[in-house]
């Protein structure tokens, strides 16, 4: 799952980055101070975040494609992408549009992957069909 939260995530902040005419970096990623709401570079990057979240959501439908483990998945990747901030910058963000943002991407994940294992886990399942001889 942490290969799809980041391919998606950089698919994402790339196209983003044609879009505002950004100069491609890691630090769209990784950088806390990236995510800002009054520059336009900042928007995009928060898009590209939620953006992401559904991205993520149709990876825990194929990949994990249990709804219980939704949630764990979920966690687990956001937790790991903050270690990974906090290691590239040195600390953790103190900025609260970056807490919310990532609050916002977990819940977005985590409810619609939900939504769709459990869609798949509740598909008929034909009991009487025809027997084939083995």
């Amino acid at each position: 799952m942490q290969a799809v939260y980041y391919i998606g995530l950089g698919i994402w902040i790339a196209f983003m980055d044609v879009f505002t005419g950004h100069h491609r970096s890691l630090d769209s990623i990784f950088k806390y101070q990236e995510i800002q709401i009054k520059e336009v570079h900042g928007r995009a990057v928060m898009a590209a975040f939620i953006l992401n979240a559904l991205t993520g959501s149709l990876g825990l439908w194929k990949i994990v494609q249990r709804t219980k483990q939704c949630l764990d998945f979920t966690i687990t990747a956001h937790f790991l992408h903050m270690l990974c901030c906090w290691l590239y910058n040195g600390h953790l963000p103190s900025q609260p549009s970056v807490w919310l943002l990532h609050l916002v991407t977990i819940t977005l994940m985590c409810v619609l992957g939900e939504y769709l294992c459990m869609r798949t886990e509740m598909q008929n399942i034909p009991v009487m069909s025809s027997k084939v001889d083995l």
